[in-house]
């Protein structure tokens, strides 16, 4: 056996999901025993078999993306539950396992991969997708980059025909519900989680939390880095929609004309809406300066 084989099995016997009782499976994929697979390449201590050996770095694979994921989102877990929580982190690594040499990038196709599962969420599925989708906001936020933001005054010199770009941390969200209450209550009281050091212990996952109901209706998020911080920022529709045009790549004009259909203001109300809009943003640094021209 190469070394290159050897690492690829190896891997592959790490990364395979662990039983419900978060134990190694004992038949490999092929059908094999994994004990008769593991006594191939692992050589048996004076107290451990080749087999609970292998075992030891299986859970220790397993309980370390279930607490980095837990980390991301536990708001998600306390709509869900513990347990329920548990079921769907391993059912969504088990179809997108880690493919980066980062954990932070585990959880980033779990709010989409999540929408289409709501047998995994029960009733309050599109509670725990929006959730999902703020916290997971929130990670981009906080490390998203940062360019020149335009200011109020630099905001005074562009041109209608002008496309401006925003912040690349800046998130927006079309929500079905104020779930941004709860993440932000949820992670305030969160403990500090601990790094699993033992091979052979599960990190233990906090009770349901009893959280308030929710009615459902439109919210519209802005969750954005401020200061070193992250923040979550309620918009109108209006802002919602100028700031998605200028997102997706709009002119000005374009932008604010989008912004404004259907706008039964007169007209120097909207200038008013749309300098409002503009004197926000730029305060919080949301709208990034154009690319001077060579």
């Amino acid at each position: 056996m190469s070394l290159l084989d050897l690492q690829r099995r190896m891997a592959a016997a790490v990364r395979r999901p662990l039983t419900p009782d978060f134990d190694m499976q004992t038949v490999a994929e092929d059908g094999q025993s994994t004990a008769t697979m593991a006594s191939r390449y692992i050589k048996p201590s004076a107290t451990l078999t080749s087999f609970e050996r292998l075992e030891i770095y299986n859970r220790q694979y397993w309980f370390r993306v279930l607490d980095a994921l837990s980390e991301d989102y536990p708001a998600l877990s306390a709509i869900v539950g513990p347990k329920r929580f548990d079921a769907l982190i391993r059912a969504y690594l088990s179809e997108n396992p880690s493919t980066s040499f980062s954990l932070r990038n585990l959880g980033k196709g779990l709010p989409a991969w999540l929408d289409r599962h709501p047998e995994l969420t029960g009733r309050r599925h599109e509670l725990a997708v929006d959730a999902s989708r703020v916290e997971w906001a929130c990670v981009e936020a906080f490390d998203g980059s940062a360019l020149p933001p335009l200011t109020e005054a630099g905001a005074l010199l562009v041109s209608p025909a002008i496309v401006l770009g925003l912040q690349p941390h800046l998130q927006l969200l079309h929500l079905s519900y104020p779930v941004d209450d709860i993440v932000v209550a949820v992670h305030r009281s969160k403990p500090d989680f601990e790094i699993v050091s033992s091979a052979a212990t599960m990190t233990k996952r906090p009770a349901r939390e009893r959280l308030p109901k929710m009615r459902r209706f439109d919210i519209y998020l802005a969750v954005h880095r401020y200061n070193e911080s992250v923040y979550h920022s309620r918009l109108t529709s209006v802002q919602f929609r100028l700031l998605s045009a200028l997102r997706d790549g709009h002119t000005l004009e374009s932008a604010i004309s989008s912004a404004l259909a259907g706008s039964r203001q007169a007209p120097e109300e909207q200038a008013t809406t749309i300098q409002e809009i503009f004197a926000h943003a730029s305060r919080l640094g949301w709208i990034a300066a154009p690319e001077k021209s060579a």
